[in-house]
């Protein structure tokens, strides 16, 4: 059977590159970098040219770059990093109701810590608006959180624009670029980010190891104590061979990114075009146009999310309904819901989000026993035979057909 994989949000294989340089660093090449002999100071050597390579993707400056153990750790970082070393200035933090739970769950551990915080509505498209965002700023203020991309409709934000009224506002600015880095250009001089987490099995490096980007001057507190690790941020022996895998894969994603970007958005592209053309009672769900270049979301109405995953898994395609910390959660997405979709809608959604690996004929076969799965599982739903009499110009509340 067919083995296709379209779940590169949740996490990639991890690059032959990469893997061949990390398993030198765990084999030959084993010491401490804290360890002053020979074998140390080879590691530590590593370490630190993979900060630089990490630090060139995002043009920051290697000391800026600090090693984690991925998205969850540099978020958490970050914002109580941020909020504690800042505290006596203003207990305010502006974030936005989809964020990853890594964001979401450590603005509700800060609120019960005596911060307040906003969670901006996006629109439909899963955007949010400068508006709201001005309008939400007080004296009390020190953080905006904004996700670069939203990892399940894909949906780039205004992060440029954000970063400059946090400027003009002395107000700093992380940015969860877990989903976009690796896959999308970021400069973070140019887009005035005070500190952006990334995760390496995002892109084609190792899980259990990630970054977090922090302007120089920005005011952080550790949260894990111990060692001197990571000039006194981030305690605890580096994870070596993690760290120059995570160079290797941003080195490889900053050399390929322009060539490997136009060919997967040519593939989403077209499943997008076909899915619309082929399958009635459909939405994409996320911006038209700004989002990410691999991801794929739809609504399919009439139709469990479940079952729709369950009978692609078994045609030997691994897709999701929603990200890959809740996929196992019949709750509908809060992505979804906050974009204004009825449960019913919400719970139809099927996420593709394609990688470098995938071929024209993977695309071919999936887009061949979707509309199949799609009439076979519509036809057992006894909502199905009203949406016939449900045209798009007339649309009744029945079937919730946008």
């Amino acid at each position: 059977m067919k083995r296709i994989y379209f779940d590169h949000s949740a996490t990639t294989p991890v690059d032959r590159e990469v893997a061949e340089l990390m398993l030198e660093y765990m084999t030959d090449k084993f010491g401490n970098p804290s360890s002053v002999h020979a074998f140390g100071r080879e590691t530590r050597k590593a370490v630190e040219e993979a900060r630089e390579k990490v630090a060139a993707l995002i043009n920051a400056t290697p000391n800026e770059i600090f090693f984690t153990s991925g998205g969850t750790e540099g978020d958490n970082l970050a914002l109580k990093g941020v909020a504690f070393a800042n505290r006596k200035k203003g207990n305010h933090i502006i974030t936005t109701a989809i964020e990853h739970h890594a964001i979401l769950h450590t603005c509700e551990y800060l609120e019960k810590h005596g911060f307040t915080v906003t969670y901006l509505p996006v629109d439909e498209n899963a955007m949010i608006r400068m508006e709201d965002l001005k309008n939400a700023i007080t004296d009390q203020t020190i953080l905006i959180s904004v996700m670069f991309a939203n990892n399940e409709v894909g949906t780039i934000q205004p992060i440029k624009e954000i970063g400059q009224l946090a400027k003009e506002k002395g107000i700093y600015f992380h940015t969860d670029a877990v989903q976009a880095v690796g896959s999308y250009p970021i400069d973070v001089k140019e887009l005035n980010i005070d500190l952006l987490s990334m995760s390496g099995h995002k892109f084609y490096a190792s899980k259990g190891v990630g970054a977090l980007y922090i302007r120089r001057g920005v005011k952080i507190e550790e949260i894990q104590h111990g060692g001197g690790h990571e000039r006194n941020l981030r305690a605890g022996t580096e994870n070596v061979p993690g760290i120059v895998g995570l160079g290797k894969a941003a080195e490889i994603a900053k050399r390929d990114m322009e060539k490997k970007t136009a060919y997967i958005k040519g593939l989403r592209d077209k499943v997008i075009a076909t899915i619309l053309e082929k399958i009635p009672h459909v939405k994409l769900n996320g911006h038209p146009d700004l989002r990410l270049p691999g991801n794929v979301n739809f609504s399919f109405l009439y139709i469990e999310g479940e079952s729709l995953l369950l009978n692609l898994d078994m045609k030997g395609i691994a897709a999701s309904s929603g990200s890959a910390c809740t996929s196992g959660s019949l709750d509908p997405s809060h992505v979804l819901l906050a974009m204004g979709l009825v449960h019913e809608v919400a719970h139809g959604s099927l996420r593709v989000t394609l990688g470098r690996g995938n071929t024209e004929e993977d695309i071919n076969y999936f887009l061949e026993i979707l509309p199949e799965i799609v009439e076979k599982l519509r036809s057992m739903s006894p909502l199905y035979g009203s949406a016939a009499e449900c045209k798009p110009s007339n649309p009744c509340s029945s079937c919730h057909h946008h």
